[in-house]
């Protein structure tokens, strides 16, 4: 890795000297189903097989103001994928990050909704699933997690593990995805290196194995210590952010080292890594894909103090995309014949045309345009004319993709969320959980716009932004359940910009949804504040004020059953 140096710029694309050898372990490569071909069936499987193993489809999570827009913009810069850092400029200069696409999040500051980042480094098809840190992220998060072979967490070298990474990775848990660790900011005062590893480990529950070791923090931050290749990556710092190549010291009893270092400073680092040597955890790679531990790298997305080994292990280690469970059995990335899912479905990317995209993650087999695919739910056949590739907000069409891109297919009404599409015989991937709202609104319409009104909650609804009740008796205004608070801001910006419909969103009692498990049973007596309800599918739903009136229920109707997800339509 290269930094900038005096006279330089930071719109250098592509870090002279940035090389991709990895750390040394043996590729993982899938179990290929084997089966009697034809010459051209046997040139497509290479084909499939050589295209699935440099892709790589993966997803950053982070709690509020970690890094992560930082770290996604350096990843883009060292790629070429773009020609400034917005993070590396003056503030009053910075652009917006290239993934924040929405005017809200642009207007904030702040990731929203999940984006979509396609690009090449170092020979590997990167897919980049950004996804929201504010606190109060949408279903959209969880979503694309599900998405992803792989996930980048970013945890704040000050607080270590917080709150919002804690919920996240609880997806990640369930899912089984591998997870690389960049403990950001130590440019600035941060915990000892060796706590940040026990609060990994404690908090999370997963083992956390470091890659290298930060030399000092803050001021006194010099570099990292590569653990496997054992040797100094040590940085200078510049006027104006700028800094020099690492000077590379083979040898850390090198007097060099330790006037490079400082003295307090380098007696300091010394202790921590002969303890860490001695009881920290190994760097298993097996163990890494198994999703039993994290490796942990340390640095400065900002000044870009140890991204280059975080980056090399990212593009090298990563795993491709895997195998995954249908209805018909497992799925292989080299299945010849064309599987996918939808789990986004945005509306007005682009408000010049007013279109819908669905986002589909390709699963196996090869995508051409214009090829005739199957929606398993819907049941007949669709022609995918108009395809496209996304780099935020900017598409480009495409002709062909493979097991791992995230392709968009413009939406005339015809998919929803969880949707399967294919090739080849019927199969149905594993149902996209909807995850039970928290907060709790009702829409007010401020003008006579009914029909515009209607159909914004309801594209809105497709979307997953929120789940749409209304009140069995009473008013009629509906209600809106969303995941994060902030959402209720996007339902509300979204309406005015997109469909000229001004709302006010009252604040509602109701903190928890529950979906009657059996509709044929008779509703017993309702308490308290809790109502009965119906979703868009007309699926009954109470809704409680507290978990308290959940299990005061449970408890007084032990074989009335209740539902946290909605059930599938």
């Amino acid at each position: 890795m290269r930094c900038c140096g005096p006279g330089e710029t930071a719109s250098v694309r592509r870090p002279p000297g940035y090389v991709g050898d990895g750390l040394q372990a043996a590729p993982h490569r899938p179990r290929y189903t084997k089966s009697v071909h034809t010459e051209s069936d046997a040139s497509l499987q290479t084909e499939l097989e050589r295209e699935v193993a440099r892709r790589r489809t993966f997803a950053i999570i982070s709690h509020p103001d970690a890094g992560k827009t930082t770290l996604t913009e350096k990843l883009l810069l060292y790629a070429g994928a773009i020609e400034l850092a917005g993070a590396v400029r003056g503030r009053k200069a910075r652009k917006h990050a290239t993934s924040d696409w929405m005017a809200l999040e642009q207007e904030r500051g702040i990731s929203i909704t999940a984006a979509a980042l396609e690009f090449e480094l170092e020979g590997r098809r990167m897919a980049l699933l950004d996804t929201p840190g504010h606190k109060d992220f949408s279903e959209d998060t969880y979503r694309a997690l599900i998405a992803a072979d792989s996930v980048v967490m970013v945890i704040d070298a000050a607080n270590g593990v917080e709150g919002q990474t804690r919920k996240l990775f609880e997806v990640c848990r369930r899912h089984r995805l591998p997870i690389l660790t960049f403990v950001n900011k130590f440019d600035r005062p941060a915990r000892d290196p060796l706590e940040l590893l026990d609060d990994i480990e404690s908090t999370l529950g997963i083992s956390a194995a470091p890659v290298n070791w930060p030399v000092g923090n803050a001021e006194h931050f010099r570099g990292v210590y590569d653990l496997q290749r054992q040797h100094l990556l040590l940085y200078e710092r510049e006027m104006q952010g700028q800094y020099r190549a690492p000077v590379d010291v083979s040898d850390l009893d090198d007097p060099q080292a330790r006037e490079l270092i400082g003295e307090n400073t380098y007696v300091h680092f010394r202790e921590s890594l002969d303890v860490i040597r001695v009881a920290g955890t190994t760097f298993d790679i097996d163990a890494y894909r198994a999703g039993t531990q994290t490796p942990v790298f340390f640095g400065s997305a900002m000044t870009n103090f140890g991204l280059e080994p975080f980056l090399r292990t990212l593009v090298e280690l990563a795993p491709h995309p895997h195998a995954r469970p249908s209805d018909t059995g497992i799925v292989e990335p080299t299945d010849e014949r064309f599987t996918g899912f939808v789990f986004k479905i945005q509306a007005n990317m682009d408000p010049r045309h007013r279109d819908r995209v669905a986002f589909v993650r390709v699963c196996s087999g090869k995508f051409t345009k214009d090829m005739a695919v199957s929606n398993s739910r819907a049941g007949k056949l669709i022609r995918a004319t108009r395809a496209y590739r996304f780099f935020g907000r900017d598409r480009e069409t495409i002709t062909e993709a493979y097991a791992g891109d995230i392709i968009g297919l413009v939406n005339p009404g015809q998919f929803a969320i969880g949707d399967t599409v294919h090739t080849g015989a019927a199969l149905k991937f594993l149902d996209i959980p909807r995850f039970p709202p928290e907060h709790f609104g009702r829409l007010r319409l401020q003008d006579q716009r009914y029909k515009q009104f209607d159909d914004g909650l309801r594209q809105l609804e497709e979307e997953g932004l929120m789940q749409v009740f209304y009140v069995e008796s009473g008013r009629r205004e509906p209600i809106v359940g969303v995941v994060g608070a902030l959402q209720f801001d996007v339902i509300k910006s979204r309406l005015a910009t997109e469909y000229g419909v001004e709302i006010v969103v009252d604040p509602s009692t109701f903190t928890a949804a529950r979906w009657v498990a059996d509709p044929a049973k008779p509703l017993p007596l309702l308490g308290g504040a809790t109502t009965a309800a119906v979703d868009r599918q007309q699926r009954r739903v109470l809704l409680f004020a507290n978990e308290w009136e959940v299990q005061y229920f449970e408890k007084q109707n032990p074989t009335f059953g209740l539902l946290a997800e909605s059930p599938v339509a």
